[in-house]
Formats: C-alpha cells, sequence, structure tokens
C-alpha cells in the first residue's frame, strides 16, 4: 500500500481568491471600462482634428482658418443642447483642441460606455458628406475626416484594448 504525506499551505489559494476579487469588483471594472472609453476617445479625437482641413484664405479677408479643426469636442449624452452650446463658446474663445481624458465625460448607456465626439461648426456636416455648389450644377465632395477616423479606430480598437486588458489584469494579479 502506497502512503503519502502532503502538506498544503493555502495561503497562496487565499491570495489567489483575493485577487479574484479584485478583478470581479464592478466598481473597478467600470473604472477600467471608462478608461479605455476614454483612450479610444482621444485616439479617434487626435486623428479627426489632424485629418480636418484648414480653409486658405487670403490675407487681406481678414479671416483666418482653422475653425472646423478647433470646433472638434467632446461631449455626453446627457443634455445635448447644453453640451453644444458649451462646445460652441469653448471653439469661440480658445478652441478646443486639447481636450484631456481627464476632462472627458463619460456616459454608461445599458452596457455602454459613451462618449460623443462632436463638432459644432455650423458646416461640419457639409465638409463631412459633401455638398452642391452654389449654382446647384455640381457637386462638392465630402472629406469624411470623422468616418475614415471611426473606421481606423474600429479596425486598432481590438489590439489597443487588449494591451490595456494585459496591464490590468498584471496590475490586478501583482
Amino acid at each position: 500500500m502506497a502512503r503519502s504525506n502532503i502538506q498544503m499551505d493555502g495561503r497562496e489559494l487565499k491570495k489567489l481568491r483575493d485577487q479574484l476579487e479584485a478583478v470581479a469588483n464592478p466598481q473597478k471594472n467600470d473604472e477600467f471600462l471608462k478608461s479605455c472609453a476614454k483612450e479610444l476617445a482621444a485616439r479617434l479625437l487626435r486623428k479627426v482634428i489632424k485629418r480636418t482641413p484648414v480653409g486658405q484664405y487670403p490675407a487681406d479677408t481678414g479671416k483666418v482658418g482653422g475653425t472646423l479643426r478647433r470646433g472638434w469636442t467632446t461631449g455626453s449624452t446627457g443634455d445635448s443642447s447644453h453640451d453644444t452650446r458649451q462646445a460652441m463658446y469653448s471653439n469661440m474663445f480658445g478652441g478646443s483642441q486639447h481636450v484631456r481624458k481627464a476632462d472627458m465625460t463619460v456616459s454608461k448607456v445599458g452596457n455602454d460606455f459613451v462618449i460623443e465626439i462632436i463638432n459644432p461648426v455650423e458646416y461640419a456636416s457639409y465638409v463631412e458628406y459633401g455638398h452642391r455648389t452654389r449654382d446647384h450644377k455640381g457637386w462638392v465632395k465630402g472629406r469624411f475626416m470623422l468616418t475614415i477616423s471611426e473606421n481606423e479606430i474600429r479596425h486598432s480598437a481590438p489590439a489597443i484594448l487588449e494591451r490595456k486588458l494585459e496591464q490590468y489584469l498584471k496590475e490586478c494579479f501583482k
């Protein structure tokens, strides 16, 4: 008859249990998901701002280009009239090219975390999607700066989120 004398130290199992409880913490998970949403929104904002055209005007007109580019900002899904008004004033008084991740408002809608990227400049949709010419005989093609940037972010999001998840789990299982 074979006999075995095994001693087991339960400290490692208790440590693993505590780490798993930390990973299952809903508040910590929500903070992680908010940081993921902010990361993706910041990358989208950076891409769309770079891709937005700047108007070129003769020096004697006194016009300065870049209003559309400076108009990009983040909003929330709450009171959109307030957000649009706030973005408009932000655009008028210095623009919003330096939106920080910490300043982004994240809304939770169902199981989704939402950050709106908006441009309240009145002609933004015409530049994005295109418009008829003044004489109605032609069409000015859209620049699709937001559409193209969104598609690029959708393509790169899995890799970005995978890196963030790995980092989060390493932090939890230290």
